[in-house]
């Protein structure tokens, strides 16, 4: 990642009066840590700036523990006459959601900044910064408001590290600065141990009787000699669950005994799934890629559609050709 492009992300937000911030449908502690952080230093800088996701559905209760995340507000229109549109965390066009065909048609007129850290985005917007070698896309934020002269404060330092401790499984993958990053970050007073509890381990007791009926139905299926771990969590088992203990699924299964590949099918409508991949050893952001996916190398995704057994079938017969 060079200088440059940090410097015309820079430019763009610095040239821009009024900037509307858009981060992913379904979004996580990095897409709202995010969003808010920008958003916080962008009123810091006097700037007038609002936060949207492309959705329906309110996001997971846990992530309001993040300042300012009661500011990002759920739409289905995206919000009109702003200098700059700033997608962050936005692995794809598809991931604005219901806003993507007026993210294309504003990128189009030199009006959306795209930042992001995922390697599989090959970029969207008019201006692009792809920063795939930072942990998560907070980090590529920090960076950027320090190349903005915003002052750091606790509700900032607050976002940021959200983004941070969530997107490398509480410090447990990413490069040695990540902790020089935290260390920054908790200078400012941080309840590290509270953040880890409202974004990493709280739960309900409904919410662990889902995970403990999905996690009944494991089934290792093999490619070749390679094993892959499964769960299908079917509309009927998360339908009312939080989105975070959905989520929690694929780490039963990152690194699950004589297997090289955990997936978790997760049924959002009918016939239609979100499917998470985790490897240590195989490239996910590649077989995602075979389905129109993305994401990171050991973590990636992708929606597809049919019954529990044609897309187990499907996957199967992918990571065999790939």
């Amino acid at each position: 990642m060079t200088c440059k492009e940090y410097q015309d992300a820079v430019d763009a937000i610095s040239g821009a009066q009024s900037i509307c911030i858009v981060t992913h449908l379904r979004p996580d502690a990095d897409a709202i840590g995010s969003a808010t952080a920008l958003l916080l230093a962008l009123k810091q800088r006097g700037k007038n700036a609002c936060a949207v996701i492309g959705q329906d559905k309110d996001f997971a209760p846990n992530l309001y523990s993040i300042p300012a995340a009661e500011q990002v507000k759920v739409m289905r229109e995206l919000p009109q006459g702003y200098d700059l549109y700033v997608t962050v965390d936005c692995g794809a066009i598809d991931r604005t959601g219901l806003f993507s065909a007026d993210i294309a048609s504003k990128a189009a007129t030199g009006r959306v900044l795209c930042i992001d850290h995922h390697s599989s985005n090959a970029g969207f917007g008019s201006v692009n910064l792809v920063d795939s070698e930072c942990e998560s896309t907070t980090v590529v934020i920090l960076t950027i408001l320090d190349m903005l002269s915003v002052q750091i404060e606790s509700n900032i330092a607050h976002c940021l590290y959200a983004g941070l401790v969530t997107d490398t499984g509480s410090f447990r993958w990413g490069r040695p600065t990540m902790h020089d990053v935290a260390t920054r970050l908790m200078q400012f007073g941080l309840d590290t141990k509270q953040i880890a509890t409202d974004l990493l381990d709280a739960t309900t007791p409904d919410d662990l009787q889902m995970i403990g009926r999905v996690l009944a139905g494991l089934r290792i299926e093999y490619a070749g000699e390679l094993g892959v771990g499964i769960l299908v969590a079917g509309l009927a088992d998360i339908d009312g669950h939080s989105d975070s203990a959905v989520e929690s699924l694929v780490d039963f299964v990152r690194a699950l005994e004589d297997t090289e590949l955990g997936v978790v099918f997760k049924e959002q409508s009918p016939g239609i799934w979100a499917v998470s991949l985790r490897s240590t050893t195989i490239n996910c952001v590649a077989l995602a890629a075979t389905f129109g996916g993305g994401g990171h190398v050991p973590a990636a995704g992708y929606m597809t559609s049919g019954s529990e057994e044609s897309i187990i079938a499907e996957l199967v017969s992918a990571i065999n050709e790939h």
